[in-house]
């Protein structure tokens, strides 16, 4: 048997390691070429699946109310003025992507979907992180916490990602949002906390326990939390003024607008914050002015609570000069059925076309792109580079590229050892959207 020189097989075995090392390598990527031209994203999670044919991709017909006021604007845009008054008024802010496709149908998985551009798979979800962990962990560092969720938690936090990317979430009252101060016991609260506290991390130091990695996470989750307690900056975001509720639309949505635009005048670290707005699973009584529960309202009440919230953010980010550097995200999970109501004077779930709203952030506004037929049932012009319907995956590169992430990055190292794709290519080749900036 010929003998093997131990140089050549210490070569080989360099060359081996390097190829390991290569093939494991903590993160990937293909790079990407990135617009930069945001630092923050608000995504407005419109909750249920607005009917896009009555809004944003407005379709007239036999169903159209007589009150509708139909209008054009920048660009060819038609939003009707009752639904819309404010948003009718910007739409040269306004560039609405009228080719998207979902791959959902059902609330639960399509809300997985928008929430992480990833479709749901029992076996991966446990360690998908919401796009807004991604931001968080890609671009986080500041006094603030760099991912906030407003008037309604996140399905998906941060998954593997760990707890210091994990979503602070400040829920909506009727009386406005909590603030973080606490006057009532004054420095003494203060100082009974700070004493309880260290006798936690105490505890925590001599822990061991197979949940280290979890306890680590909400420890660190908890850290975030306590740096808020009592800073009077931070405490500052969450307050508002009646003139401020009233402009804004005294609604928890409003609210929840109020604090993001105190956000990301702030600049204290916030890059993405997820604000919700539920209500638009619209099966029933969608133009009936007397119909509301506390799962479903009409859309004159829904589209006017989601017009006066968000023309009052872009009237108010403009003023402050941070418009031009937020980008603004609107959609929900899936369209709704075209033409027609339903028997039950509603609209049911569609995937097949939906649409998207987008101003700030360098987004070039009265614009357009792609088209669905004459009802809205399906695309007919995509409209863009790539020539195919828009996917919510395209959708998560452009956010991605306008905070300067690169989306074709992977992380190759998860806790089960699967790989983790910023934005999925399971399904899709994606890319961000360029028309959207004007390229």
């Amino acid at each position: 048997m010929p003998l093997f020189p131990r140089r050549q097989f210490l070569a080989g075995l360099g060359a081996l390691a390097a190829n390991v090392r290569k093939g494991d390598a903590a993160v990937t990527s293909r790079g990407a070429a990135l617009q930069n031209s945001a630092q923050a994203c608000i995504f407005v999670n419109l909750d249920g699946a607005p009917s896009h044919v009555d809004t944003f991709d407005f379709k007239a017909g036999s169903w159209t109310p007589g009150d509708a006021n139909p209008q054009q604007g920048a660009g060819g845009i038609v939003l009707s003025r009752t639904l819309f008054p404010q948003l009718s008024r910007i739409t040269g802010d306004l560039c609405l992507l009228r080719s998207i496709e979902s791959w959902e149908a059902a609330h639960e998985r399509g809300q997985f979907y928008l929430q992480t551009a990833h479709s749901s798979n029992p076996a991966f979800n446990v360690e998908t992180p919401h796009m807004g962990a991604v931001v968080a962990l890609e671009r986080g560092g500041g006094r603030f916490p760099p991912f906030l969720a407003l008037n309604g938690p996140v399905s998906q936090g941060s998954a593997f990602l760990g707890g210091q990317v994990e979503p602070v979430a400040a829920p909506a009252s009727q009386y406005g949002f909590s603030t973080l101060e606490h006057a009532y016991y004054g420095e003494q609260s203060q100082n009974r906390f700070e004493q309880l506290y260290k006798m936690l991390q105490e505890m925590d130091s001599v822990r061991s326990s197979p949940y280290d990695k979890l306890l680590a996470d909400h420890s660190a989750y908890y850290d975030t939390a306590k740096r808020l307690m009592y800073d009077q900056t931070i405490a500052g975001v969450f307050k508002m003024t009646d003139e401020e509720r009233g402009r804004y639309g005294d609604s928890r949505f409003g609210r929840a607008c109020i604090v993001a635009r105190n956000a990301v005048r702030a600049a204290n670290g916030v890059r993405f914050i997820s604000l919700s707005q539920d209500g638009w699973d619209t099966h029933q009584g969608m133009f009936d002015r007397g119909y509301g529960d506390s799962s479903s309202r009409n859309l004159y009440v829904l589209a006017n609570e989601l017009d006066r919230g968000i023309g009052a953010l872009a009237e108010d980010l403009k003023a402050s000069g941070h418009f031009a550097s937020t980008l603004i995200v609107m959609m929900g999970e899936f369209g709704r059925t075209p033409g027609p109501l339903n028997g039950r004077g509603g609209r049911d779930h569609h995937k097949l076309a939906m649409c998207a709203a987008l101003l700030g952030g360098g987004v070039k506004g009265g614009r357009v792109i792609g088209a669905t037929d004459k009802n809205g049932g399906r695309i007919v012009t995509p409209g863009w580079k790539q020539n195919r319907q828009i996917y919510i995956e395209d959708i998560a590169a452009t956010i991605y590229s306008a905070l300067g992430i690169d989306y074709t990055k992977v992380i190759n190292d998860t806790p089960s050892g699967r790989r983790f794709e910023y934005v999925s290519t399971n399904q899709v080749d994606p890319a961000a959207i360029t028309e959207v900036f004007g390229s």
